[in-house]
């Protein structure tokens, strides 16, 4: 979800305004059967108001509105992930998924010349069940860690997550330091004894030697869709449609809009899909790493600039239409690697994207399982090779999703930043992951 607040990209021109023509309906491009009758949500009635008072919508001020409005956001009160919810991530169906991304961040730290300082952020952290793995990895390679100053970055705008995330990570016993005014919006101490803080905005987390996560956060920001016309590229606008008012529907813009200085003009595709937000986040990050060191490991479902209309929803673990009852399902497009790639190039160097099936067996998921069946007993040997499937399994994620990383130029090459006392000196050694892992 998002973690900047930052708004559109300006109005539409004055002719946008007026009058949209609908070139096509919402089949092209929605996901998912529409119900027989429509559901009028909150949600839709404020985007009725809205559109009725300034015009049409972009496909991303609807997303903005319907997943992270502050009054009504799908993200900002509810708990939507678990068997309960509306879709299950890779940490909730595994604890080796977790683990293996500990190992990964250990490794590069390792790598890196074991830096005195150690902040790991996650952007977009859930219900804290993957920091919690990794934490649990920490702990465990206590000895590794032993004289590293290790403290934890959440950046969250879900008030209802973020309660969880405190309740999963957090010591009871401690209580949690709250300022709903401030940028730092609650800290306290994790089980293990490390200082946790929380932040609406990356933006606001210490600037310093970090190891930045985000996994399937990207795949919820807000996108702008395009489709190429004889007249040139016209973005995707939301209306209400003319026949049923209290209905919504995809129209095109009749002229040129300001985020089509997005679009590669050697674009192939007739159809593109384009995150601004993902952009400037990346070049955040970028900027973060190039001038204190550390990496970036993102994880999601996407593709490398060659998939088209990916728009999509998803409610109780099934394909809902993006237009239907908006405010009560999952919002989602693929990433598009190879922008994320082009955003980041000559602040640091990108690896990926790479299928999570390759990533996970190259950190050694194998071994891991079988150590763990070794102690496990008949249900909970069962419970692990179901994950382990659900997984690796090309047919369900092993090939839906990607890993990708953002490392410092010296990382890969072998020229380092000025070293501090504390810091060893860095190995030039493959990145794990996205080559066989090695301990050194």
């Amino acid at each position: 979800m998002s973690v900047f607040a930052r708004g559109g990209l300006g109005p539409l021109c004055a002719a946008a305004r007026a009058v949209i023509p609908c070139l096509w309906r919402g089949k092209y491009f929605s996901s998912g059967r529409e119900p027989a009758e429509t559901q009028v949500t909150p949600m839709l009635r404020h985007l009725i108001y809205k559109i009725k008072a300034t015009g049409p919508i972009t496909v991303a001020e609807y997303m903005k509105e319907v997943l992270t409005n502050p009054a009504k956001g799908y993200y900002v009160y509810r708990d939507m992930l678990g068997e309960k919810g509306d879709f299950i991530t890779s940490p909730e169906i595994s604890q080796i998924f977790g683990e293996l991304l500990g190992i990964w961040f250990i490794s590069e730290w390792m790598a890196t010349g074991k830096n005195a300082a150690f902040q790991l952020v996650e952007l977009g952290p859930g219900r804290g069940t993957l920091a919690g793995d990794i934490l649990r990895v920490f702990s465990q390679l206590g000895s590794v860690l032993k004289n590293c100053d290790i403290s934890i970055h959440l950046v969250e705008v879900s008030r209802k997550l973020s309660e969880i995330q405190a309740l999963t990570l957090t010591e009871e016993k401690i209580p949690l330091e709250r300022n709903a005014g401030s940028p730092v919006y609650m800290k306290g101490v994790t089980k293990s004894g490390i200082p946790i803080s929380w932040y609406r905005d990356l933006h606001d987390v210490p600037k310093g030697h970090s190891f930045y996560l985000a996994h399937e956060f990207f795949d919820v920001l807000p996108v702008h869709k395009f489709q190429k016309t004889p007249q040139g590229w016209r973005e995707v606008f939301i209306d209400i449609d003319p026949q049923v008012s209290d209905k919504l529907r995809f129209v095109l813009a009749p002229c040129v809009t300001p985020a089509e200085v997005f679009i590669q003009r050697d674009e192939m595709r007739d159809h593109v899909e384009v995150c601004p937000e993902a952009g400037i986040i990346i070049q955040e990050l970028s900027q973060r790493i190039a001038l204190t060191g550390g990496a970036a490991l993102i994880a999601d479902y996407g593709h490398d600039g060659t998939k088209t209309d990916t728009f999509r929803g998803f409610c109780g673990h099934k394909l809902h239409d993006v237009l239907t009852a908006p405010g009560t399902a999952d919002l989602t497009a693929d990433v598009d690697f190879s922008y994320l790639r082009r955003m980041a190039e000559g602040e640091v160097a990108s690896l990926g994207p790479i299928k999570q099936q390759t990533f996970l067996k190259n950190m050694g998921i194998d071994v891991r399982l079988k150590v763990l069946l070794d102690k496990s007993d008949e249900p909970a040997r069962q419970q692990l090779l179901q994950g382990y499937d659900m997984l690796m399994n090309p047919k369900k994620m092993g090939e839906r999703f990607n890993f990708f990383a953002l490392l410092p130029h010296q990382r890969l090459h072998g020229r380092s930043h000025p070293m501090n006392a504390c810091q060893s000196k860095p190995s030039v050694s493959p990145v794990a992951g996205f080559g066989e892992l090695a301990w050194r």
